[in-house]
């Protein structure tokens, strides 16, 4: 083989991982666009091609799906930011020896599962439950349970995703200059114009890898719909689930995966255009 055509050392390396990104993400995906495609309630390739899939989507309330998953988690993504950003930052300034301590507090319940959790918020909520039951035996109140409606399942989504905004944001944070507020501080800017003018600028790479993070998995949540919700919100996620089993529509679910991955793609691209990745990532 000529110098001109030999294979690199590090083409070499990479090869491994591009094989499985083949197989394990780009043919699935291939095979799941090519099906949304194919006529409804088939169970193989073959047939003429069709929109009626998509058709289908907006003709009927399936949207409706899919416009509650994308504001929830809108609304996970905007409620978490307003939580997690000063946690975030007393984890970097202001906690101290503190800080290993409450980030374990964090990290801890990612070692149960999501839907043990969200059971346990089912056991303290629910009618003579934990909070209610206490309540009525301490001080009389007998309270209306508020699982079962959409608060319980945006709480549901805010508790679950937390971590997935709080250490993107710290790390945020973490990567602003010492040096840089000491000197705005010395030019004479008060503490609210350096956080302003200096901190919030040069963190805003983590709160949006942060945003971007959380808004990707929470527009795909399902189980706190199903837990705490009762299914008084229906989910896009929960539509898919449907379509590949009860309703056997397979073409159907594919339409409606290929339809979330779109939307999601395009939001989290038009996301990552508005800063630099790889200053970051510290690669430059």
């Amino acid at each position: 083989m000529s110098s001109g055509t030999r294979i690199s050392a590090g083409t070499w390396s990479a090869l491994p991982v591009i094989i499985f990104l083949l197989v394990g993400f780009a043919a699935p995906l291939a095979a799941i666009i090519g099906f949304s495609f194919m006529p409804p309630r088939t169970f193989g390739f073959g047939g003429r091609p069709t929109f009626e899939n998509y058709v289908t989507i907006f003709d009927s309330t399936t949207y409706i799906s899919l416009v509650w998953s994308l504001g929830l988690a809108a609304a996970t993504v905007i409620i978490l930011v307003v939580i997690c950003y000063p946690v975030a930052y007393g984890l970097v300034r202001v906690f101290g020896k503190w800080s290993t301590l409450i980030t374990l507090l964090f990290v801890i319940p990612l070692f149960v599962s999501e839907n043990v959790r969200l059971y346990g918020w089912l056991l303290f909520f629910i009618k003579n439950g934990v909070l209610l039951g206490s309540l009525k035996s301490l001080f009389g109140l007998d309270l209306e349970s508020i699982l079962f409606t959409k608060g319980i399942v945006l709480f549901g989504m805010v508790y679950v995703y937390i971590p997935f905004m709080l250490f993107p944001m710290t790390l945020g944070i973490s990567m602003v200059p010492n040096e840089t507020r000491e000197a705005a501080l010395d030019l004479g800017a008060t503490r609210w114009q350096v956080f302003k003018e200096v901190e919030l600028p040069l963190s805003l790479p983590g709160l949006m890898i942060g945003s971007l993070l959380t808004f990707v998995l929470a527009v795909g949540a399902i189980a706190e719909a199903k837990v705490l919700g009762g299914q008084q919100v229906i989910p896009i996620a929960h539509d898919i689930e449907i379509a590949f089993t009860y309703s056997q529509n397979w073409p159907l679910g594919a339409a409606l995966s290929v339809l979330l991955m779109l939307i999601v793609g395009v939001l989290v691209l038009l996301a990552l255009r508005r800063f630099d990745l790889d200053r970051f990532l510290g690669r430059r």
